[in-house]
Protein backbone atom coordinates (compact mmCIF):
# COMPACT_ATOMS: atom_id res chain seq x y z
CA UNK A 1 0.00 0.00 0.00
CA UNK A 2 1.17 3.19 -0.65
CA UNK A 3 1.51 6.53 1.76
CA UNK A 4 -1.47 9.36 1.07
CA UNK A 5 0.85 11.58 -1.38
CA UNK A 6 3.51 9.04 -2.68
CA UNK A 7 1.80 8.34 -6.34
CA UNK A 8 -0.32 9.47 -9.19
CA UNK A 9 -2.20 6.53 -11.69
CA UNK A 10 -2.97 7.72 -15.32
CA UNK A 11 -4.42 5.20 -17.23
CA UNK A 12 -5.60 5.29 -21.24
CA UNK A 13 -6.80 3.28 -23.78
CA UNK A 14 -5.90 2.70 -27.24
CA UNK A 15 -7.05 0.65 -30.12
CA UNK A 16 -4.92 -1.46 -30.40
CA UNK A 17 -3.86 -5.04 -29.04
CA UNK A 18 -1.49 -5.44 -25.87
CA UNK A 19 1.61 -6.41 -27.83
CA UNK A 20 0.81 -3.50 -29.94
CA UNK A 21 0.67 -1.28 -27.32
CA UNK A 22 3.58 -1.97 -25.60
CA UNK A 23 5.65 -1.75 -28.63
CA UNK A 24 4.81 1.10 -29.58
CA UNK A 25 5.02 2.86 -25.97
CA UNK A 26 8.55 1.35 -25.87
CA UNK A 27 9.92 1.03 -29.28
CA UNK A 28 8.06 4.58 -30.87
CA UNK A 29 8.66 6.35 -27.37
CA UNK A 30 10.30 9.55 -29.63
CA UNK A 31 7.52 9.52 -31.66
CA UNK A 32 4.92 10.03 -29.31
CA UNK A 33 6.26 11.59 -25.97
CA UNK A 34 5.64 15.53 -26.16
CA UNK A 35 8.42 17.94 -27.32
CA UNK A 36 9.18 20.89 -25.55
CA UNK A 37 11.17 22.19 -22.21
CA UNK A 38 8.22 20.83 -20.30
CA UNK A 39 8.14 16.87 -21.54
CA UNK A 40 12.04 16.95 -22.48
CA UNK A 41 15.56 18.38 -21.39
CA UNK A 42 17.08 19.55 -24.59
CA UNK A 43 16.24 22.51 -26.30
CA UNK A 44 15.32 21.93 -30.14
CA UNK A 45 16.13 18.42 -31.10
CA UNK A 46 16.37 15.84 -29.40
CA UNK A 47 15.84 12.04 -29.02
CA UNK A 48 14.45 9.60 -26.40
CA UNK A 49 15.43 5.93 -26.40
CA UNK A 50 14.14 3.00 -24.01
CA UNK A 51 16.83 0.28 -24.05
CA UNK A 52 14.27 -2.85 -23.94
CA UNK A 53 16.05 -4.87 -21.33
CA UNK A 54 16.30 -5.29 -17.30
CA UNK A 55 19.05 -2.57 -16.66
CA UNK A 56 17.72 -0.65 -20.20
CA UNK A 57 18.08 2.82 -19.74
CA UNK A 58 15.08 5.92 -20.66
CA UNK A 59 17.55 8.61 -21.72
CA UNK A 60 17.73 11.83 -23.76
CA UNK A 61 20.21 12.76 -26.18
CA UNK A 62 19.83 16.52 -27.68
CA UNK A 63 22.69 19.05 -28.94
CA UNK A 64 24.25 21.83 -26.78
CA UNK A 65 25.83 24.77 -28.94
CA UNK A 66 29.40 23.02 -27.49
CA UNK A 67 28.14 18.78 -27.96
CA UNK A 68 25.73 16.40 -27.73
CA UNK A 69 25.05 15.64 -24.46
CA UNK A 70 22.51 12.84 -22.69
CA UNK A 71 20.39 12.69 -19.34
CA UNK A 72 19.23 9.65 -18.45
CA UNK A 73 16.07 9.65 -16.64
CA UNK A 74 15.16 5.61 -15.78
CA UNK A 75 16.41 2.51 -15.78
CA UNK A 76 14.41 -0.51 -16.12
CA UNK A 77 14.39 -2.65 -12.83
CA UNK A 78 11.15 -4.77 -14.14
CA UNK A 79 10.86 -5.97 -17.57
CA UNK A 80 7.90 -8.45 -18.81
CA UNK A 81 6.98 -8.00 -22.03
CA UNK A 82 3.98 -7.38 -23.27
CA UNK A 83 2.68 -7.11 -19.37
CA UNK A 84 4.32 -4.40 -17.53
CA UNK A 85 8.29 -2.64 -17.13
CA UNK A 86 8.98 -0.73 -14.09
CA UNK A 87 11.65 2.40 -14.04
CA UNK A 88 14.01 4.01 -11.58
CA UNK A 89 13.07 7.48 -12.56
CA UNK A 90 15.14 10.40 -11.82
CA UNK A 91 13.74 14.07 -12.55
CA UNK A 92 16.43 16.57 -14.05
CA UNK A 93 17.10 18.25 -10.67
CA UNK A 94 16.93 15.06 -8.83
CA UNK A 95 20.44 15.08 -6.59
CA UNK A 96 22.52 11.84 -7.12
CA UNK A 97 20.68 9.55 -4.32
CA UNK A 98 17.07 10.60 -5.32
CA UNK A 99 14.97 8.39 -7.19
CA UNK A 100 11.25 7.50 -7.55
CA UNK A 101 9.21 4.66 -9.42
CA UNK A 102 7.44 4.80 -12.32
CA UNK A 103 5.22 1.22 -13.51
CA UNK A 104 3.58 0.98 -16.46
CA UNK A 105 1.04 -1.77 -17.36
CA UNK A 106 -0.97 -3.12 -20.14
CA UNK A 107 -3.98 -5.01 -20.04
CA UNK A 108 -6.34 -6.16 -22.41
CA UNK A 109 -9.89 -4.87 -22.67
CA UNK A 110 -12.94 -5.72 -25.78
CA UNK A 111 -11.77 -2.51 -27.40
CA UNK A 112 -7.52 -2.79 -27.60
CA UNK A 113 -5.50 -2.45 -24.45
CA UNK A 114 -5.75 -0.50 -20.87
CA UNK A 115 -2.53 1.51 -20.74
CA UNK A 116 -2.13 2.53 -16.28
CA UNK A 117 0.65 4.26 -15.72
CA UNK A 118 1.72 4.98 -11.71
CA UNK A 119 4.65 7.42 -10.75
CA UNK A 120 5.33 6.36 -7.06
CA UNK A 121 7.62 7.11 -4.15
CA UNK A 122 6.71 10.60 -4.43
CA UNK A 123 6.39 11.08 -0.77
CA UNK A 124 10.61 10.49 -0.01
CA UNK A 125 11.07 14.01 -1.50
CA UNK A 126 11.25 16.67 0.86
CA UNK A 127 8.82 19.27 0.75
CA UNK A 128 11.03 21.43 -0.72
CA UNK A 129 12.52 19.80 -3.05
CA UNK A 130 13.06 21.35 -6.81
CA UNK A 131 10.67 19.24 -8.22
CA UNK A 132 7.69 20.62 -6.56
CA UNK A 133 8.49 24.30 -7.63
CA UNK A 134 6.96 25.34 -4.19
CA UNK A 135 3.73 23.46 -4.21
CA UNK A 136 1.65 21.60 -1.59
CA UNK A 137 1.42 17.97 -1.73
CA UNK A 138 -1.75 18.23 -3.46
CA UNK A 139 -0.86 20.87 -6.19
CA UNK A 140 2.28 19.17 -7.08
CA UNK A 141 0.23 15.58 -7.27
CA UNK A 142 -2.57 17.30 -9.29
CA UNK A 143 0.12 18.80 -11.64
CA UNK A 144 2.28 15.66 -11.78
CA UNK A 145 -1.08 13.79 -12.43
CA UNK A 146 -2.07 16.31 -15.25
CA UNK A 147 1.68 16.17 -16.91
CA UNK A 148 1.44 11.95 -16.76
CA UNK A 149 -1.81 11.95 -18.52
CA UNK A 150 -1.16 14.77 -21.28
CA UNK A 151 1.95 12.30 -22.03
CA UNK A 152 -0.91 9.17 -22.16
CA UNK A 153 -3.74 11.33 -24.24
CA UNK A 154 -0.20 12.21 -26.44
CA UNK A 155 0.10 8.00 -26.70
CA UNK A 156 -3.51 7.39 -27.63
CA UNK A 157 -3.36 9.89 -30.16
CA UNK A 158 -0.02 8.48 -31.64
CA UNK A 159 -1.20 4.22 -31.11
CA UNK A 160 -4.77 5.50 -33.17
CA UNK A 161 -2.80 6.34 -36.47
CA UNK A 162 -3.51 4.26 -39.38
CA UNK A 163 -6.88 3.28 -37.34
CA UNK A 164 -10.46 4.49 -39.02
CA UNK A 165 -11.73 7.42 -38.04
CA UNK A 166 -15.22 5.74 -37.46
CA UNK A 167 -13.39 3.31 -35.16
CA UNK A 168 -11.23 6.14 -32.78
CA UNK A 169 -12.94 8.33 -30.32
CA UNK A 170 -14.39 11.73 -31.49
CA UNK A 171 -11.69 14.40 -31.77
Amino acid sequence: MTELGDSVRVSVSVRTPVVEAFRIFTEEIDLWWRRGLRYRVGRGRSVLHLEPKLGGRLFETYDTRVRQRVFVSGTLTAWDPPHRFVLEWRAVNFAPNEKTEVEVKFEPTATGTLVTLEHRGLAALRPDHPVRHGESTTSFLRRLGLWWGDLAQALRLHASRGVPASAGEPE
